[in-house]
């Protein structure tokens, strides 16, 4: 083949950087070379990596190229409107297109082998003990071997084979992994494997991750909407007409789903696609079971919890010819495939979650499903009870459609809000731990006539530190500039940043004292404080600790909606938009730990949550208690709370947005440098900062040091540009390269890290 004839390929590879990659095509392989098929290509000196092509051409480099490998595919994988999207998350959130890349694509499609099935080992009982006989026997057997009989009864509780009546169980029996077994015993490794060895338990393996099989869709479940939940349908449609974006304020149980499901049956008719988001994967436990009695097999789900083997399977079929037509999941969902989007919904709009952190891009779910939603000229309806700063604005002055729904679903009455001074109570000597006086009077009562009970601390782990009476010494992690975490039930030490564990000392290393306490209260320290309160009650923690496992949402949110857990104590995730028939009382053990943030945010993301994990009491049964335990009543934020006065801290917290110059009002963009030596990452976000005070002037603040200035071994310094709207953001991005270049040819600086967050969260 002549030169003239040679093709080309740009791709892109699953790398931090920031541009494209030529390769030629061999002879013969030119036909199979298609824009978004995977391409095996040499990179470095020996090695293979899976790229991506972007764009075929016959335009000669002027450099050396290599040839491809082979072409992986004969179809697709990724499409025009995926790319296109791809390229604008790297352009506007300034992050390496071979980050989106790594980000959106499953990891079994980025590798040649493809992927294999999961599988994970569950537990069971064995044969010779499903009779009820048979469980006494081994019980009596076990009474030496405490922890294995707790364990052993552990199993028994989550399996539900602790409700047999002779040979057969009265509740239904759920399978149980080996992993869920451990985390919720808080049983070792040697104890799970002395049952084993014993035969009082089995295990066996089972593949994770099929594709949803949700059975028959029925329409005709749909709900009949209430007058109030029907006239918000219509003004929605009505507002669709003139308007791309919509935002729902419904507050809280007011019945957003429902009109959810009939927007979306209504895009199903069309032969449209919808795509659900929800911030948080243990919503979609509850809302899958309610859009599967509808919509069946033609519903999806897609989040991290899932097997690879199970998210390539679902990328996939969103390439075939019958795709899923309604699409639930979390945050990485919107980067999946679609063919024919019509509807985006994005619940919980507020949510923080929804904002990517580390690793790169760091881009806001929010945003780029909007931007997905115009791609293929569809909706987006956004909705939550307590709206984004920048949502409500947005839809104040126009730029969304506003429709509101004022009233609970059936009338509920909204929850009674009681507040505690702490500070009082602590200096009295009457509280019982983290829980004040009323709060226990009104959860002993709420227990009493058969009702819940949810507690909100925004922290896990046992402590948030240890601290040595005498001295005053407390443990920090030697790679960042945090203290460690206590988790008692695994005796470690732990940091929440770079996960580096160290076993808890039993002496004070600098002063050799032996009282050695710990400070301050996490969930688990609550769980065993509620336990003493209130021995045997079924009580639950739902935190980042006891949901690792792919079931452990399920099974948690399962039996507190069955009535089988009582008392469910856990962090954010217990606010999220959970719906529980019988929850009377909710506790929020410390507003304070929310408000005393050094974030411009800190104050949204308080009223937010609050307000969120407050609606979670009262729903079907009448009016719900919430008691609100704080060190500082006065706070204004507090009443606002507890009147229910949105209206008022949106009007507050806006003005004090445009007095000092942050969104919505402005864009922010945090700029973070990172190194290994203190002294160099210092001098370099100096220089940093001078050279783009020479473009920007006063719209650049800092250097300085974030809150946490050390992770994982490297030192960090941040700078913040406040930037006006309607500014020229093109000569903004190209300003900031072209200072980071500078940086990185600077030899003081060649390992350096510098990094975007666009729109911080």
């Amino acid at each position: 083949m002549s030169e003239k004839e040679t093709k080309y390929i740009d791709i892109i590879l699953p790398l931090p950087l920031n541009c494209l990659f030529t390769y030629s095509i061999p002879q013969g392989m030119e036909q199979l070379a298609i824009s978004g098929a995977r391409v095996l290509v040499p990179f470095g000196k020996s090695k293979l990596t899976v790229g991506l092509i972007v764009k075929v051409h016959d335009k000669k480099p002027d450099f050396n190229v290599k040839p491809i490998e082979r072409v992986i595919d004969k179809q697709p994988v990724v499409n025009e409107k995926q790319l296109k999207l791809w390229q604008w998350i790297a352009y506007y959130y300034m992050s390496p297109i071979g980050d989106v890349f790594n980000a959106a694509l499953p990891a079994g499609l980025k590798t040649v082998d493809g992927f294999k099935p999961k599988t994970e080992t569950y537990v069971t009982l064995p044969e010779n003990l499903r009779h009820e006989q048979a469980l006494h026997v081994a019980f009596g057997i076990l009474k030496r071997a405490l922890a294995q009989q707790k364990t052993f009864a552990t199993f028994l509780a989550m399996s539900h084979w602790d409700t047999l009546v002779g040979d057969y169980p009265d509740e239904q029996v759920v399978e149980i992994t080996k992993e869920e077994l451990m985390n919720e015993a808080h049983c070792s490794l040697g104890v799970f494997k002395q049952l084993i060895d014993k035969k009082f338990l089995q295990t066996y393996e089972k593949e994770v991750g099929r594709l949803n099989c949700g059975g028959e869709p029925h329409l005709d479940n749909v709900k009949m909407l209430s007058a109030a939940q029907q006239e918000a349908y219509n003004q929605i449609l009505f507002q669709f007409l003139s308007k791309k974006v919509v935002l729902l304020r419904g507050v809280t149980s007011s019945g957003k789903t429902e009109i959810y499901i009939h927007l979306i049956k209504q895009a199903l008719e069309r032969h449209e696609q919808v795509l659900y988001l929800l911030p948080e994967i243990a919503l979609t436990v509850q809302i899958r079971q309610r859009l599967q009695r509808v919509f069946g097999d033609r519903l999806g789900i897609y989040h991290s919890k899932y097997s690879d083997a199970e998210r390539v399977e679902i990328w996939k079929k969103q390439l075939s010819p019958t795709p899923y037509d309604v699409i639930l999941g979390a945050r990485s969902a919107v980067l999946l495939p679609f063919n024919n989007l019509g509807l985006v919904i994005v619940d919980e709009e507020h949510e923080t979650s929804f904002k990517q952190q580390d690793p790169a891009p760091r881009y806001h779910a929010r945003s780029v499903a909007i931007m997905l939603a115009q791609q293929f000229g569809a909706k987006t309806l956004l909705g939550s009870a307590t709206p984004s700063a920048e949502s409500w604005n947005n839809a104040k002055n126009g730029k969304f459609g506003l429709v509101e729904l004022n009233q609970r679903y059936q009338g509920i009455e909204l929850p009674e809000i009681k507040v505690v001074d702490v500070k009082d109570m602590q200096r009295r000597k009457m509280m019982y731990g983290p829980v004040s006086p009323m709060l226990l009077h009104a959860m002993k009562e709420a227990l009493e006539n058969g009702e819940q009970v949810i507690l909100f601390q925004n922290r896990r782990g046992f402590a948030p530190m240890i601290e040595c009476r005498v001295c005053g010494w407390v443990p920090k992690c030697e790679n960042c500039d945090v203290s460690l975490t206590l988790h008692k039930n695994m005796n470690q030490l732990t940091c929440h940043y770079c996960g580096f564990t160290y076993s808890v000392p039993k002496k004070c290393p600098n002063c050799e004292s032996e009282d050695l306490r710990p400070y301050g209260y996490g969930t688990e320290k609550i769980e065993e404080k509620i336990m003493e309160l209130f021995p045997g009650v079924p009580v639950a923690r739902m935190d980042l600790d006891t949901t690792r496992s792919r079931n452990a949402y399920e099974r948690i949110i399962n039996d507190f909606s069955a009535g089988r857990t009582k008392i469910l104590i856990g962090t954010q995730m217990v606010s999220k938009g959970l719906d529980f028939d019988h929850v009377k009382v909710v506790g929020i053990l410390n507003a304070d730990s929310m408000l005393n943030q050094p974030d411009f945010r800190a104050y949204e993301h308080a009223f937010t949550m609050m307000s969120q994990v407050a609606g979670r009491a009262g729903r079907k049964g009448g009016r719900g208690l919430v008691i609100l335990q704080t060190k500082d009543v006065e706070q204004p934020v507090i009443r606002q709370i507890v009147d229910n006065d949105w209206q008022s801290f949106y009007a507050q917290l806006l003005a004090e947005r445009r007095l000092f110059h942050y969104p919505p009002f402005y864009h922010l963009i945090y700029i973070y440098m990172k190194h290994k030596d203190e002294r160099r990452v210092e001098t370099a976000a100096i220089e940093m900062g001078s050279r783009l005070r020479q473009w920007l002037g006063e719209r650049v603040l800092g250097p300085d040091k974030p809150s946490v200035s050390k992770v994982r071994t490297l030192f960090i310094r941040k700078i913040m540009l406040k930037l006006e709207m309607g500014i020229d953001m093109k000569g903004v991005r190209q300003c900031l390269y072209s200072v980071q270049q500078q940086m990185e040819q600077d030899k003081r600086y060649t390992s350096l890290q510098i990094y975007y967050d666009v729109d911080p969260s």
